[in-house]
């Protein structure tokens, strides 16, 4: 089993903009962990008209012209609190469709606490299951000591280093329709043991048809950095809508044989209208 299956991390990969971590499971500590000494310290604040509590996305992932998945993203409809601050409470799942399981069964969950108002991570949690393939991973973050928390181990971070799930709403607060062909962006990542700068660059505009309808859309690329955090089969492609909403529609990589791809099947509970639907 490569350690990067096709299925679960190509597919979080394309959503996400950021990439997963290989670690050793360990039990929650959200309720008993203390708060940083420097709790009083003031932490950054970070506009966001685009998602709030209850929205859900729902994907179908495509294997070539073959459906093998389905995933979707879920901010669940109450907040939690962490360190006295609001937060969203954020799934991520990526499933293999039951009648494929014989073949290759995936269950993929991925979880985020993301701070409401600056929209940076208190605590990631990933468990894979792919074939045979096993891994965990939990992480908790400290913004204001600027640390992440791993396998008994500390790490000296970036302020308001993302994990995988939380870089992809943040992108998403991020304006950008307005930013102009050819621009490139970079965010922080932490990932197993290290921090990876990864680019993003604005390709331009394009209008997408997916089940879910049609869409103007803003087209992006994750920069992957060769030898890095993944090893790159191709241009990864991704169309999110031209609006404040900023939804993923679609997504396209080529691999060795065939592509992947996902698409926006349904989504519910936007914090506002998704003014870039047109049909």
């Amino acid at each position: 089993m490569n350690k990067y299956s096709k299925i679960g991390i190509i597919t979080l990969l394309i959503f996400s903009i950021v990439f997963t971590a290989s670690s050793e499971n360990k039990k929650d500590k959200s309720k008993d962990s203390k708060p940083s000494q420097n709790s009083s310290q003031a932490l950054r604040s970070s506009k966001n008209e685009t998602f709030g509590y209850g929205e859900r996305l729902d994907y179908k992932v495509k294997y070539s012209f073959v459906t093998a998945g389905e995933g979707y993203f879920h901010i669940l409809p109450k907040p939690l609190t962490r360190n006295g601050r609001d937060c969203f409470d954020i799934r991520f799942q990526v499933n293999s469709l039951q009648s494929l399981e014989w073949l290759y069964k995936v269950k993929d969950n991925y979880r985020t606490v993301l701070d409401q108002t600056g929209i940076f991570p208190w605590e990631f949690e990933q468990n894979v299951r792919e074939g045979n393939y096993k891994r965990d991973f939990t992480a908790w973050f400290d913004p204001y000591l600027s640390k992440a928390f791993a396998e008994n181990k500390e790490y000296k971070v970036p302020p308001y280093c993302h994990d995988i799930v939380s870089a992809f709403y943040y992108v998403r607060t991020l304006n950008l329709g307005a930013m102009k062909k050819g621009t490139v962006f970079y965010l922080q990542n932490f990932f197993g043991d290290q921090v990876y700068k990864l680019g993003v660059k604005i390709l331009g505009k394009q209008t997408v048809e997916v089940e879910a309808g049609k869409f103007n859309c803003v087209m992006i690329e994750p920069l992957v950095v060769e030898g890095g955090l993944f090893k790159s089969e191709g241009q990864i492609l991704i169309w999110v809508t031209d609006d404040d909403r900023k939804i993923p529609v679609k997504v396209f990589t080529k691999i060795l044989i065939g592509n992947v791809s996902a698409e926006l099947v349904k989504f519910s509970g936007l914090k506002g209208p998704c003014n870039a639907k047109i049909d």
